[in-house]
């Protein structure tokens, strides 16, 4: 999946949280978009790999793409040393969220992800779809509209909040 999707799933995904729990949405939301584009650390092409060029060769010439990055071992560890730097519930949790969409995108392509590495095993929907094509555009749109339909709760509530 492109950088666009991802960050649109991240962004799709603690919306829709936000909406049932007590998270400041602000932050949670942000940090969903960025735990987003996170995973992608480890490719020198993507949104994130061009801001941290240095740190994405490192990590693709130890790991590869869709390997450590991708799998629930990079997750726990992200989410470990976000909490030594932040009490921020909403950043953290945010960006877990964001980095489990991302896992999940990225499990509909045809490459698919090592979700369980340092096993060598290959985990991907029984569909699959082409980073970039009709498809990709496709859940692009469905995330989207499920951003306006669940943000729209968001800032009703949020109004609320300053009326009162």
């Amino acid at each position: 999946m492109t950088g666009k999707t991802h960050i649109m799933g991240g962004i799709a995904a603690t919306t829709v949280m936000a909406t049932f729990t007590d998270y400041d949405p602000a932050w949670f939301i942000f940090a969903g978009a960025i735990g987003g584009l996170i995973p992608d650390i480890c490719h020198g092409g993507s949104k994130i790999g061009r801001k941290f060029p240095l740190l994405s060769k490192l990590i693709n010439a130890l790991f590869g793409h869709r390997t450590f990055t991708h799998s629930l071992l990079f997750l726990l560890l992200v989410g470990f040393l976000l909490s030594l730097i932040t009490s921020n519930r909403s950043l953290v949790i945010g960006i877990a969220i964001g980095m489990i969409s991302h896992f999940l995108l990225d499990s509909m392509t045809k490459q698919g992800i090592k979700l369980l590495y340092p096993v060598n095993m290959t985990v991907r929907f029984p569909f699959t779809t082409k980073t970039g094509g009709t498809v990709e555009n496709l859940v692009l749109l469905g995330l989207t509209l499920l951003t306006i339909y669940f943000g729209k709760d968001i800032v009703l509530m949020s109004s609320l909040f300053f009326v009162l």
